[in-house]
């Protein structure tokens, strides 16, 4: 029985945790959960779980995780402020099983120094595709790691073409359902990028050794190619049920969790080239890897800034990525990088954007 805290317990990821635990009984106990401002839904979790140590917002998350006795604290946080409770969760030595992006963009250095190795359990589908796939060797047998992205609802545009593209289209993604942010996100590839930095993070492989692929089915979720030629995807359904199942179980599987692929029926996938002119987020999220310390922390809080200056009428969707380069241009990182430190690069961060923004 494992005993798990799920932080962000209302969100998309929470609730389709608490979906995986209610048909597992047997399996999972739920000791904790938090929320960010939703205190009906969380106060609804918390009797139907039995729960009675909840938290609401980022701080009182962080101390929840500090007393409550749990093997696994899911973190399905938004934003950056999920990076407290991370960093609360590994130092407690909790298994962390990390839907948060956040917490390694902005926090990455801090959050390997402090994990033993197999600690963080990576929920993103993408990542959780490379975490299964790279059982299937040794580490020194690791050629490349291959991320598939979907493409978003502007693929095969060129980039002449995205210049007058509306909020609207950029929210019609073909093929998940998912918040303003992190769809436009998708749209700009800059998720992509993020997600190249998050696997260097994980696993250890460095940026000229992981590629993007344009998948837009969306049911290889990415691949690992090894020393023999030998490439190992994993495939299924889109359905985040199923890492976030092996997020509360690692590396155990959960029966019926999720539905499998239908071979009776004829089916195509299709692989294309990513275009880093049409689409340069990827290359640049790369750059700001390289760099490390706080780079990637301004990164992620110059586009938030500039995705919410598109949604508002302010810029064109292709300035998002020119107003995250030009940030990130002219950021210095401090010589120490603290929790302090790192909210001081994103303030500065989102400041300097906002200027930008204004002109």
């Amino acid at each position: 029985m494992k005993r798990v805290v799920i932080l962000g317990s209302t969100g998309s990821i929470g609730v389709q945790a608490l979906d995986v635990v209610r048909s597992n009984p047997e399996r999972f106990e739920v000791v904790g959960l938090g929320a960010g401002r939703n205190r009906d839904l969380l106060d609804e979790q918390a009797a139907e779980f039995g729960v009675a140590d909840t938290a609401l917002g980022a701080d009182e998350a962080s101390q929840l995780v500090r007393d409550v006795d749990a093997d696994v604290v899911l973190n399905g946080i938004t934003g950056s402020v999920g990076l407290g409770p991370s960093v609360a969760a590994l130092k407690a030595g909790r298994v962390l099983a990390l839907a948060n992006k956040e917490s390694l963009i902005v926090g990455g250095d801090l959050l390997k120094d402090l994990a033993r190795p197999g600690q963080i359990v990576p929920v993103d589908s993408e990542h959780s595709a490379i975490a299964q796939a790279l059982r299937s060797g040794t580490p020194e047998e690791v050629e490349r790691l291959v991320l598939t992205a979907s493409g978003g609802p502007f693929r095969g545009r060129s980039r002449d073409s995205l210049a007058n593209v509306t909020p609207r289209e950029a929210l019609a993604h073909p093929t998940w359902d998912m918040g303003l942010v992190i769809t436009t996100n998708s749209a700009t590839l800059v998720n992509k990028g993020l997600e190249v930095i998050e696997a260097h993070l994980l696993f250890d492989v460095a940026y000229g050794r992981i590629d993007v692929t344009v998948h837009p089915q969306s049911i290889i979720h990415s691949m690992v190619e090894f020393i023999d030629g030998s490439t190992i995807a994993q495939a299924s359904p889109p359905d985040m049920k199923l890492p976030i199942s092996l997020g509360l179980d690692w590396p155990n599987r959960v029966r019926g969790v999720g539905r499998p692929l239908d071979w009776t029926s004829s089916q195509t996938w299709t692989f294309e080239p990513l275009d880093s002119e049409a689409f340069p987020a990827v290359e640049l999220a790369k750059e700001v890897g390289r760099a490390g310390r706080s780079y990637p922390a301004v990164f992620n809080a110059a586009n938030e800034q500039a995705v919410a200056a598109f949604h508002a009428g302010k810029i064109g969707f292709l300035d998002i990525v020119d107003t995250i380069r030009s940030v990130v241009e002219q950021h210095e990182a401090p010589a120490d990088i603290t929790l302090d430190s790192l909210a001081e690069a994103e303030q500065w961060a989102r400041r300097t954007a906002d200027a930008l923004i204004a002109g």
